[in-house]
């Protein structure tokens, strides 16, 4: 649920984002991250109010970190204006691999080395991936691929701090809460842009109601619950398997682009899928080494 939770966000901020000579999009990216992030914070604070936390709920910092939030902001920000620049099913290889890499260099730091199956199968889900990416997607945007990226760094680290939660829908909620400032921040930095017209048009503000609609949709089921279930599946997960699935997400939301965005489905996009899925099964099946501390 959560990894099609992710997938969603793609699609999502994509169709609300994505603008031709023809068309003009339904709402700037600034606008869309303000509201995705405030209104996953106002379902996530409702959800902490009909399901109290088991001990101190007064004490908030003990829910979540500043440093989680942002990086959850970071990953936010810069994942609305790459969707400017890039499809979805572009955006969503270059997130998702930016996430791989982070997490397994932050793991291979921290000392968790991978068995050979996993290595084996995790070569053979990076293989898919850019069989992916290769032979049917051209070149992005330079811009929006240093954006992508830095937004899927930003979501390894938060990913990997998720699998120290305890209580994952009271830590996901507070750190939706604790980026609220930022979003102030961001959106009077933004306008005073737009006041002294030194930004590109994209950084003007647009809304409309079918964009702000899709933030909503966006920010309350998509990020707000959808990454309450992922911290709490991280629970389960190794940083290994964690890394690894996320693989499916942009197979996910490429069948996304073809269902609401018009996209056409190719035989590589079903090889790639089925080369992806065998790498994550060799990866969940390996037995993972125990780590003496």
């Amino acid at each position: 649920m959560a990894l099609v939770a992710f997938a969603a966000n793609s699609v999502l901020c994509r169709m609300a984002l994505s603008s031709t000579q023809q068309t003009t999009p339904l709402i700037d990216p600034s606008s869309f991250t303000a509201i995705r992030l405030t209104t996953g914070a106002l379902v996530l604070w409702l959800l902490m109010l009909l399901r109290p936390s088991k001990t101190d709920t007064n004490n908030s910092t003990r829910r979540g970190s500043l440093f989680a939030a942002g990086l959850l902001f970071i990953y936010a920000v810069a994942f609305s204006y790459a969707y400017v620049l890039l499809d979805t099913a572009t955006g969503a290889l270059i997130l998702f691999a930016a996430v791989q890499i982070s997490m397994m260099v932050i793991s291979h730091i921290q000392g968790q080395r991978l068995t050979l199956l996993e290595f084996i199968g995790a070569l053979l889900a990076f293989a898919g991936f850019g069989y992916l990416v290769l032979p049917g997607v051209s070149a992005p945007s330079l811009t929006g691929l240093v954006l992508m990226a830095i937004s899927g760094c930003a979501w390894g680290g938060y990913t990997l701090l998720g699998k120290q939660s305890r209580q994952p829908l009271f830590d996901t909620g507070y750190n939706f809460i604790r980026t609220l400032p930022l979003v102030m921040v961001m959106i009077g930095a933004v306008w005073l842009l737009s006041v002294f017209a030194v930004t590109e048009p994209m950084s003007h503000f647009i809304l409309s109601p079918l964009g702000i609609l899709l933030a909503i949709l966006s920010g309350g089921a998509a990020s707000g619950v959808g990454y309450a279930l992922w911290y709490q599946a991280l629970r389960g997960l190794t940083s290994t398997h964690a890394a690894v699935l996320q693989l499916t997400v942009p197979v996910i939301a490429a069948l996304g682009g073809v269902l609401f965005l018009g996209e056409t489905i190719s035989i590589h996009l079903s090889i790639s899928a089925c080369i992806i899925f065998l790498g994550i099964a060799l990866v969940i099946l390996a037995k993972p080494k125990q780590i003496k501390i």
